[in-house]
């Protein structure tokens, strides 16, 4: 009986020094001195490359106040957009931060902080069909041609919800919104603050933008499974900036002003 309770105190033991052994993302950013964040620059006004080829945005300005909470450095890793949870799950940043949308099926691999803004799908018209189109369900009929961007929840929603139309998806934003732009397809649905910029800035004229989002969508930071004290370093730090002003300065920078706009014409 001695010798069991002797063992199974060394088997507490064990466990515990593993488990003060294994250091969590947090103990990793500060032993390096840099935050390494996530990123697809494509996705305005979230983050996006100016004429200076720097990443800038939204969620660029968020990660820069992160990286000066925790006193480190800010490192931006540009990742294709199909790759950037693998990217996450194999170590190559510390969190995703590029406008990705809270979803179950992404839940199911990673784990998100709270979300930090809400969005949702608008649709951008091609003028030679908006007379006729007053809002998605218009456009669920073969007659259609609608389009989103591949691996994303704009393609999830057109393929839901307008599942009659026909449907292509392209790789990037730009490539969709220049196809509605030139009349080659009907209409491209993606996230509503992206296409609020795209139309002022490509579609005047040419384009109808039915900017009623049809689609509720959370945006959250996503970071590995397992790792609580992170989880919970980055919601105190939501509630902080959320009720000291900078969140608000931030959001008002590139939600409510197209200043930015000079930095990518």
């Amino acid at each position: 009986m001695r010798k069991l309770s002797v063992l199974c105190a060394l088997m507490v033991a064990m466990v515990l020094t593993a488990g003060v052994a294994m250091a969590g993302t947090l103990d990793e950013i500060q032993k390096r001195g840099k935050l390494r964040v996530g990123m697809e620059p494509g996705y305005m006004p979230f983050e996006l490359t100016n004429q200076k080829g720097e990443i800038i945005g939204f969620d660029v300005d968020m990660a820069k106040r992160m990286a000066k909470a925790m006193g480190v450095e800010l490192e931006i890793v540009s990742t294709a957009w199909d790759g950037i949870i693998p990217a996450l799950l194999t170590d190559k940043f510390d969190i995703i931060m590029s406008g990705m949308t809270l979803t179950q099926e992404r839940n199911m691999s990673i784990n998100f902080a709270s979300p930090y803004i809400e969005i949702g799908q608008s649709i951008i018209v091609s003028n030679k069909v908006a007379g006729e189109i007053k809002s998605y369900k218009d456009l669920n009929d073969p007659k259609y041609t609608v389009a989103s961007k591949l691996g994303t929840t704009g393609e999830q929603a057109t393929k839901r919800m307008i599942g009659k139309a026909k449907y292509v998806s392209f790789e990037t934003e730009q490539e969709g919104v220049l196809e509605v732009v030139n009349g080659k397809i009907d209409a491209f649905i993606y996230d509503m603050p992206y296409n609020a910029v795209a139309v002022s800035q490509r579609g005047q004229g040419k384009v109808t933008h039915l900017d009623k989002a049809f689609t509720f969508e959370p945006l959250a930071w996503g970071i590995r499974k397992g790792d609580p004290d992170f989880l919970n370093w980055l919601n105190n730090f939501m509630y902080q900036i959320r009720n000291d002003g900078v969140y608000d300065k931030i959001y008002s920078k590139w939600f409510q002003s197209d200043a930015w706009l000079k930095e990518i014409q």
